[in-house]
């Protein structure tokens, strides 16, 4: 398992990378080695869901337009755990929409971190009825109600790792205001090491 510093405008943001998902965190620490992610911003951000960063073009500008390389260019298998879940602080690997990407291969490069809200049982069996790939365990239940994150994510997009400190600056980077395509109006850079 790898521990990692991300290091944002807004405050640092301490991470571990899951070892039951080998093939994110190693392709991640491997990003961070090469310094990919640094002087990239915050390109998408939904306050109550997520934040999420890891498009090449942001490191010159923040122009959705800008005509670039946006990710690295391959991507990654899913690797789905029952055991990972979309809780509040969890770092998940972004991917392309399904009718595109049926296999839900994750981005090489993007990923997002969970602020998410807390849900009532009520909601938590609407999304069971709606979506017949999600079951809830007790435990998820109780997370999503008492912690919160983002339970509509879970078994479509892989969990990778946690902000295990700096968890406060997950909610000033969604608190920041937007535009129409939810890119901060004032850029939010970023660095990412290796620590441990």
């Amino acid at each position: 398992m790898y521990t990692v510093l991300i290091s944002t405008s807004m405050g640092d943001m301490k991470a571990v990378l899951y070892s039951e998902t080998p093939i994110h965190s190693e392709n991640f620490a491997e990003l961070v080695r090469k310094g990919f992610y640094n002087g990239l911003t915050f390109h998408r951000v939904i306050k109550n869901f997520m934040i999420q960063t890891g498009d090449s073009r942001t490191r010159k500008t923040n122009d959705p337009s800008a005509t670039a390389i946006t990710d690295v260019d391959y991507t990654l298998p899913s690797e789905f755990n029952p055991a990972l879940y979309h809780r509040r602080a969890v770092i998940a690997a972004a991917r392309m929409d399904d009718s595109v990407n049926p296999k839900r291969e994750s981005s090489g490069s993007q990923f997002y971190i969970v602020q998410g809200r807390k849900f009532t049982d009520k909601e938590l069996d609407q999304l069971v009825y709606k979506q017949v790939h999600i079951k809830f365990t007790d435990e998820q239940r109780n997370i999503y109600k008492t912690v919160g994150g983002s339970p509509h994510l879970d078994y479509a997009y892989t969990v990778f790792g946690e902000v295990i400190s700096g968890i406060e600056v997950i909610d000033k980077i969604a608190s920041v205001p937007v535009d129409k395509n939810n890119r901060p109006l004032e850029d939010i850079r970023l660095s990412i090491k290796l620590i441990e």
